[in-house]
């Protein structure tokens, strides 16, 4: 099927009685419901949209849900005294309750259509650097990205509005872009992202138009600010599905634009074990999601950059350097290209760069090393990435048993290992020190 049309003359939209869809308030947030039926007894026009109408209708539980509303941003703070308008490049109103925010937008239109000057701005490359040119329902409906983003629950008789063929597209499993795929990837190369993330999300497929493109436009990313990406990467990875997601990502070309140090190691890589090690990280990753389990970014990240750091550190060690300075030269260095791409924020740049620098440490299982090492405050995280390390080949499988026992046993135990690993090493060779050759008075006779 070919991409969607968005001449000023707009189609019929289709409407979805309640009786054809399987949306219930009861499934809705009742905070969403009450900000839904304020703006409309307020005499605004009031719809939920997007991901949260997509999900809803295919029986997935939403995890926000957003409202679009022709209620300027200042019109809805006023109905709203827990209301907080945020965003220049878009501006938004969020409405609080605890801890729930209900984001509400304004009908937007294209830019041609601007009246006030400044509302809306592209750059020289069609990339939008301001979007709040205001406009009609249909107009919001067509500028949307994709169309399975683009259906509207009417909170006034219950119906859901597509104006794009998106339910056709999600009887289909299909990813489609509304537009013309070269101006909207242009618009905002996020776009590729989204695409990428949704399709895996929901097991859908990217139609042929809209996909060709992303191979080409890849590029595009290198200009995004890396702030912007950080958040992005997380949705990415944190999505239930970060091995699908990162083996597209790759296919695409865009995993490139994110990592580049990365992507260059593993396609320079003639063993198996780095990909095999990220693979079993995300497998891992999407196992504690589904088990509702918490996630860490900082593990993902030392996970993602640890190829560069690893090779990186053999050149310096190779040059002479030992290796605990070798490796610490070796993060700094990883990490400060990263962040020109893809920013870490301090707080979990910090735990990744101890997750690193706490490997070597597991080879010293002597004296107080050892109990140093249990107490760190990243010891957990550490001692799992150093047992994926050993299973993919990459570290020593032995020092994972080891620790593994040590933890599981009981004081007794513990120093009995502790035993054990002092007899098995080889006494170490005590160095003598040679005295010191004094120099020689002169005698009387010099």
């Amino acid at each position: 099927m070919s991409t969607l049309n968005t001449s000023s003359a707009f189609p019929e939209p289709t409407i979805v009685p309640r009786a054809e869809h399987g949306i219930s308030r009861a499934q809705i947030s009742p905070n969403a419901l009450k900000v839904l039926y304020r703006l409309k007894d307020g005499g605004f026009a009031a719809y939920l949209v997007g991901g949260g109408v997509r999900d809803l209708l295919l029986g997935r539980e939403p995890k926000d849900f957003d409202i679009a509303t022709d209620a300027r941003p200042e019109e809805v703070r006023s109905l709203f005294r827990n209301c907080r308008l945020i965003g220049r490049r878009f501006r938004l109103a969020h409405v609080r309750f605890g801890n729930e925010i209900i984001e509400v937008a304004t009908f937007r239109a294209p830019h041609d259509g601007a009246e006030d000057e400044g509302a809306g701005e592209l750059s020289e490359e069609g990339r939008i650097l301001r979007d709040n040119v205001y406009g009609t329902f249909e107009q919001d409906a067509w500028r949307r990205d994709f169309t399975i983003n683009a259906l509207y629950y009417n909170i006034r008789d219950f119906s859901v509005v597509d104006h794009t063929g998106a339910m056709a597209d999600i009887a289909e499993g299909r990813m489609r872009l509304i537009g013309d795929p070269q101006v909207r990837y242009r618009e905002d190369p996020v776009r590729m992202l989204r695409a990428v993330r949704f399709a895996a999300k929901l097991g859908f497929r990217i139609e042929p138009a809209s996909e060709a493109p992303i191979f080409e436009l890849a590029e595009l990313l290198f200009d995004i600010a890396p702030a912007r990406l950080f958040d992005e990467v997380l949705k990415l990875l944190h999505g239930g599905v970060a091995l699908e997601t990162f083996e597209q990502l790759r296919r695409y070309g865009l995993f490139r634009a994110l990592f580049p140090l990365t992507e260059q190691a593993l396609a320079q890589e003639e063993q198996s074990y780095p990909m095999t090690f990220i693979a079993r990280a995300l497998e891992n990753t999407d196992s504690r999601i589904a088990e509702g389990k918490p996630v860490t970014p900082a593990f993902l990240f030392a996970v993602l950059l640890w190829e560069p750091v690893r090779l990186r550190t053999a050149e310096l060690m190779a040059e002479g350097m030992a290796e605990i300075p070798a490796l610490q030269i070796a993060a700094a260095e990883v990490t400060s290209e990263q962040l020109r791409h893809v920013a870490i924020p301090k707080r979990f740049s910090l735990p990744m760069r101890e997750i690193w620098a706490l490997q070597p440490r597991f080879a010293q299982r002597r004296g107080k090393r050892v109990a140093r090492l249990l107490a760190h405050p990243r010891f957990r995280a550490a001692y799992d990435f150093m047992c994926l390390r050993a299973e993919v080949g990459e570290g020593d499988p032995e020092l994972c048993t080891w620790w593994t026992q040590l933890q599981e046993t009981d004081a007794a135990g513990q120093q009995e290992l502790l035993q054990q690993q002092a007899t098995a090493e080889p006494a170490r060779k005590r160095r003598r020190r040679r005295p010191r050759k004094r120099a020689r008075k002169p005698g009387p006779d010099a």
